[in-house]
């Protein structure tokens, strides 16, 4: 397709991620490809830069750059062929399934997402939840690669609308639990420490991080934004390892693993905030267990609770841990019978 043109958000179209709508109208651009030219400025909505992950309204109007006519080599689309080991898998994890939703635990190492190098992700393996509906799930929010847990899809565009203004307005609750360095003191609190980020220091910003600043000096930092995460401990193994509940009240990037890495206390297997380097208010040994126990990231999306968007009723979505999760839950004893679906509950 040559030439430049711009072409109107329809309505209907509105409220959704700039690459899925150009997805749906350009079938033959890969995700990279988008990607590119949404860095380069070439791609543009009401004449300004976005991003991919731009949200698009009704009534705006998109630069479209010269495209190619034919489609790209299927291995580099984002809905590449589900192989039929990953298919059984995906469908193995669902946890929750009706008309409008459908909810998985998503497995540890799993990216949500794809990019230029990665085209194994949950976005792509969602082909295979599709059960004859005429558009695969669509992703409503993410989880960071190593995070396991509860991970929303939405069937329709209405659900995929509802939950993302749900998401938005905080109208939904998530809490998660993770076994940290040490024992935080008191055992129970808020962390308020805003999150600016890190450049990274690869070619595409790979090993980007989040620095948390004190509240005061979030409004004069540039790109800053505040930041809140309730924290409860559930367990402790002497002083040296807890088992702790948190619950994100805003959702920035990296935002437990900052904010537990900021406190003293980094995430179990946390290599990017709680290397060896980590001070904390344990005994100063990182986020490293040793001996047998897992070094993976010790992070999981245990439930969630929301409306529903269509039905309205009330749901509560629980999900096991990983195996690595549980192997170090059964060697350091603690049982997931002997603590509150929801320890931020004050009744």
């Amino acid at each position: 397709m040559s030439g430049v043109h711009t072409r109107k958000i329809e309505a209907g179209e509105g409220d959704q991620r700039l690459d899925r709508w150009f997805r749906k109208h350009y079938p033959q651009v890969p995700q990279g490809r988008i990607e590119k030219m949404c860095r380069k400025g070439e791609i543009r909505v009401d004449g300004g830069r976005v991003k991919t992950a731009t949200r698009v309204e009704e009534g705006q109007e998109v630069r479209i750059p010269p495209l190619p006519d034919t489609p790209a080599p299927a291995v580099h689309r984002s809905d590449a062929h589900v192989s039929d080991a990953d298919a059984k898998m995906i469908r193995a994890a669902v946890i929750y399934r009706d008309d409008h939703i459908i909810a998985i635990n998503k497995p540890p190492g799993l990216p949500t997402q794809g990019g230029s190098k990665q085209l194994r992700h949950v976005d792509q393996m969602s082909e295979a939840l599709r059960d004859g509906f005429d558009d695969k799930p669509k992703l409503v929010h993410r989880l960071d690669k190593d995070t396991s847990g509860v991970l929303l899809l939405a069937r329709t565009r209405e659900a995929a609308k509802g939950l993302t203004e749900a998401l938005r307005h905080k109208a939904t609750r998530k809490i998660y639990w993770a076994a940290v360095a040490g024992v935080p003191q008191p055992k129970m609190g808020t962390i308020k420490y805003g999150l600016v980020k890190a450049a990274g220091h690869g070619a595409s910003g790979e090993g980007e991080k989040m620095i948390c600043l004190h509240p005061r000096d979030v409004a004069d930092t540039p790109g800053a934004k505040r930041a809140e995460t309730d924290f409860i401990v559930l367990s402790a193994l002497g002083g040296r390892l807890s088992w702790c509940a948190l619950e994100p009240i805003t959702g920035r990037t990296h935002q437990l693993r900052a904010h537990m890495s900021e406190l003293g206390h980094p995430i179990i297997g946390d290599g990017k905030y709680g290397g060896s380097g980590q001070e904390n208010l344990g005994d100063g040994w990182g986020a490293q267990l040793g001996g047998d126990l897992s070094k993976k990231l010790h992070l999981h999306a245990r439930s969630m609770m929301f409306q529903h968007p269509v039905t309205h009723a009330q749901i509560n979505l629980t999900a096991p841990l990983p195996d690595h999760m549980k192997r170090t839950w059964a060697s350091l004893e603690w049982d997931v019978g002997d603590v509150p679906d929801d320890p931020f509950d004050p009744s």
